[in-house]
């Protein structure tokens, strides 16, 4: 009886589906995204920073597919 009753008190979560919930893609204007390409050209192509904004880019699409799928 007891342990029927713990197992119970663990069972919160309900048969719901969690909701989704997707991060904010921040807008750029056309001016700031060109200056920022033509400071990523500046770089060397093995600079860290180059394949961090290739991950960067990866992230805002996958944000904005998040947000037309809620």
């Amino acid at each position: 009886m007891i342990a029927a009753l713990w197992l119970t008190a663990c069972a919160t979560a309900g048969s719901e589906a969690p909701a989704v919930v997707c991060p904010p893609v921040v807008p750029y204007d056309q001016v700031t995204r060109d200056r920022a390409a033509g400071e990523l050209e500046t770089l060397p192509a093995d600079a860290a920073l180059v394949a961090m904004m290739a991950d960067y880019a990866v992230m805002r699409a996958q944000a904005r597919a998040c947000a037309r799928t809620e």
